[in-house]
Parts: C-alpha cells; structure tokens; sequence
C-alpha cells in the first residue's frame, strides 16, 4: 500500500465527516490535473538520500575509533637530526634549487658567483656540462645541515644523476658551511682536475661527496682553513671517491686531511692538516692510500675524542655513517703523526692493511685499541685485525678489556715494540717475519717460531705463560 494513501486515510480520521468529504474531492481534482507531485516520487527521493548518508556514516570512525595516523613526516613529526629542525631557509631545508646560475650547457672562461646564504654559485642539475677556465666565487652562510647532507650552500653543486666536468678552474668560498665542489646522489659524477679549490669558513670541506655520488679528482690544489674542513670530505650516504695526484691541506680544528664517510682512494699526491688528524673513518668505510706522503698534527682534542691519534677509526652513532667493518689500506709512501698516536680504533671493527709503508711517530704508540667516549660502555671497544706485508712497524700497542686484535706479519714484516694487552690478541708470525720486543709483551696467542722473536731482555706471556727460547 502507498505511504498517500495511508496519509490520506490518516487525515480522514481526525476531521469532521462533511469536511473529510471536502478534501477528497480536492485530492482528486489535483491527482488528476497533475498539479502536484506524486508522493510516492518523493518517497523514493527520501529514501536515496537515506541511503546515502548511511554509506557515508559507515566510512566515518564510529564512537571509540581512533582515525588513521598521519603520514609520516606530516604535521606533528620531528624531522631526523640532532634534536629538531636544521637551520637555513625553508627553500634550503625542503632541497629546493636555489643557485645563482644553473648550468645545463658547457661553458668556458666564465665567472661564477653567489652571495646568499643556501644558494650554490653553480649547480649542474641531471645535465652532462663540462665547465672550463672558470672562475667560482661564493660567500654567504648556512646553519643548515642540508648544506653538509645536499650541499645546498656550496659553491658547485652537481645533483640529479648529472656528469660534471670541471678543468682548469679556480673556485673559492668564504662561508660557513660552504663546501668547494660537491656531488650528490647516485648516479651524479663529478670529474675535476688541474683546478685550484680554496675555503675560508668552518664545515667547508674541499671537495664534498654524499649519498652515493662519485667524484673524482686529478692533480687539484686543495687548502682549507676553517674548523670541521677536510679537503676531502664526506658525510651522510657516502659515495666514492677518487684522487690522483695533487695537495690537500687543512689547517682547522677537526679538519684531517681526509674524513671518509665513503669509499675514498687516494693515489701520488701529498696531504697535510695542521692541526687534527691526517685520516680519519668513521663507520662502515674505507681509505686506501697508495704512494702518498701524508702528515696529520692531532695537537688539539676536538669533539668527544679523548685520544689524540693520526688515523682514526670509529663509529659516532650519528647515523651519518654506514655501519659494519671499515678498511684501512696504506701501500707505499710515508705517513707521520706529529703529535699522538699512529692508529686509534674505538667502537669500531677494521682491517688496517699495511704494505712498504714508512712511518714517522714521534708518540711512540703506534696503535691502540681502546674504549672512548662513543657507544655503550663495555662493548665500545676496537677490534682490529692488522695484516703487514714487507712492512715494518714500530712503537707501543695497547689493547684494552673491550678490544681485541690480530696482528699478522708476513712476507718479511718486522715489529718492534710492546704488546699491553688485557683483551683478546692473537699474534702471528710467518717464517720471515720477527719481532724485537721492546718491554714485557702479553697475549692470548702466539702462531710462529721463537726464533723469530728477539727478547731483547724482556718475557713475552702467552696466555699467562711466560715464553722462552
């Protein structure tokens, strides 16, 4: 039965009889002319729009429901980093482009520059560019760390999967965080040689590679004199780094020669830092030196370091670097520490790999692997395996509780020194290698023939046991 016609019968109760006929006759005259709508249309209306809104109320949390979180990174989320926003501008933190120029051609014989603050002079953005007889200055300051993750602040910037080709330039910044040349992101190359780099502002390196890119280098004369300035630098991704030839000099606090957050080979060519230590790694990576001569000066303690060292082999925790063992490899050349140890591992697992290398110490430690101040007290300790071929060495090792190391002398390598050792050390000596002991020596194990140990007056302790001819 129609909703009409129950309304009507409904009607019709409630009034009078002479007057109920009265409203019949009118309901029939209309129905008939058409004058109104049938209600039964609007029913079937009425009845949709219920629908309708009971489909949308069941998408709708119900009482006690709790709505979907926010994506992350939305409104509410703590960017990554050292507790909260970097600084630098909105563009510079979202890695907006902001550069002076922007190159997508070559060029030659051209000036480049940059005033601003989170602005490169140059950047090369997925084009294949080849930049000759340039001249790059940039000035301006960045507190951002996307100017050391992305290089947003530096001078040259290439990005985007692009090849970059730089000969025969001259580039100078003069500002804080302002790196030199700097290559981001897999699949971006960087090519420069017979360049001069020179920058004057803290956490400005040289030449800057991170996130995977690759850079390399040939025959550049490289100087930086601000604080936390590697010539050759890395941070947050890594990449890999090539260089031949050339002389990279750092004369800041915190500023080695080399800081390798990334695959770094460097080949000929003379390196210096004045002032910190001539290498250092930081986490799961690699230096391999080959025929350099390279000096550090660790005479003043920066950061968290306890331990004033040439090298340096550690994991932060920052995150900045991978984790996993790092490698150290060193083939020829000369390398001197002139204040400090030669190698100090902390919280860390490496290879040091050794080869006719000539060293200069005048600390008379030559490694230690020891406990600092980063990671968990009791398990931040270094654990080394050391391998020397036709290699000689000199001076003190120290191995302490949370340490351990392997040290394995081939191919006639000779050690002269100490072993203080309340760890784990192993050491092993091939037919033609010898060790001098320099004062009493303890280890955990001995792999080799006495006779290839000189005394030298004093008692070497295997496990506890004293060790004799």
């Amino acid at each position: 039965m129609k909703r009409s016609v129950l309304w009507l019968l409904c009607l019709l109760m409630l009034v009078p009889a002479g007057l109920a006929e009265d409203i019949v006759s009118m309901v029939d005259i209309v129905m008939e002319d058409s004058l109104l709508p049938d209600l039964t249309d609007s029913v079937q209306i009425e009845d949709l729009s219920l629908v309708q809104e009971s489909e949308l109320s069941s998408n709708a949390p119900g009482d006690g429901q709790t709505p979907p979180d926010q994506p992350e990174g939305g409104e509410g989320q703590t960017p990554p980093g050292d507790g909260g926003q970097p600084g630098g501008s909105a563009d510079e933190q979202s890695g907006t482009d902001n550069a002076a120029t922007t190159l997508t051609q070559d060029s030659s014989g051209k000036t480049y520059k940059s005033t601003t603050g989170g602005e490169n002079a140059v950047l090369v953005n997925g084009s294949k560019v080849k930049v000759t007889k340039a001249t790059v200055k940039k000035t301006g300051d960045s507190s951002s760390e996307s100017a050391d993750f992305y290089g947003t602040n530096a001078a040259v910037l290439a990005k985007g999967g692009a090849t970059l080709t730089i000969k025969n330039s001259k580039i100078t910044s003069n500002g804080s965080h302002a790196n030199g040349v700097f290559s981001y992101g897999s699949g971006t190359t960087v090519k420069i040689s017979n360049s001069t780099i020179t920058t004057k502002g803290n956490n400005s390196g040289g030449i800057m590679t991170t996130g995977g890119a690759t850079l390399k280098a040939t025959n550049l004369k490289v100087t930086t004199s601000g604080n936390s300035s590697a010539p050759i630098r890395s941070d947050r991704g890594g990449g890999t780094v090539t260089v031949t030839g050339g002389t990279y000099k750092a004369s800041g606090v915190g500023s080695p020669a080399i800081y390798s957050t990334a695959d770094i080979t460097v080949s000929k060519a003379t390196l210096s830092s004045s002032k910190s230590e001539a290498v250092v790694i930081e986490g799961g990576n690699r230096v391999t030196l080959k025929n350099v001569k390279i000096t550090g000066n660790n005479s003043k303690l920066n950061g968290q370091s306890t331990v004033k060292t040439n090298v340096l082999i550690y994991q932060s925790m920052s995150g900045d670097a991978s984790d996993g063992a790092s490698k150290f490899t060193m083939t020829g050349g000369t390398m001197t520490a002139k204040t400090g140890v030669m190698f100090h591992v902390t919280n860390a697992t490496t290879t040091i790999n050794l080869s006719g290398v000539k060293f200069v110490n005048g600390n008379k430690t030559f490694l230690t692997a020891t406990a600092d101040a980063w990671g968990t007290s009791g398990k931040n300790g270094g654990k080394v395996t050391l391998n020397m071929s036709k290699q000689a060495i000199s001076g003190k090792i120290v191995v302490d509780s949370v340490s351990t190391l392997t040290m394995n002398l081939k191919k006639g390598s000779t050690f002269t020194g100490a072993i203080s050792n309340k760890g784990t050390c192993a050491v092993k000596l091939s037919s033609d290698s010898k060790w001098k002991l320099t004062g009493d020596s303890y280890v955990t194990s001995f792999s080799g023939s006495m006779d290839n140990v000189d005394l030298n007056g004093h008692t070497l302790y295997v496990n506890g046991v004293a060790k004799t001819k």
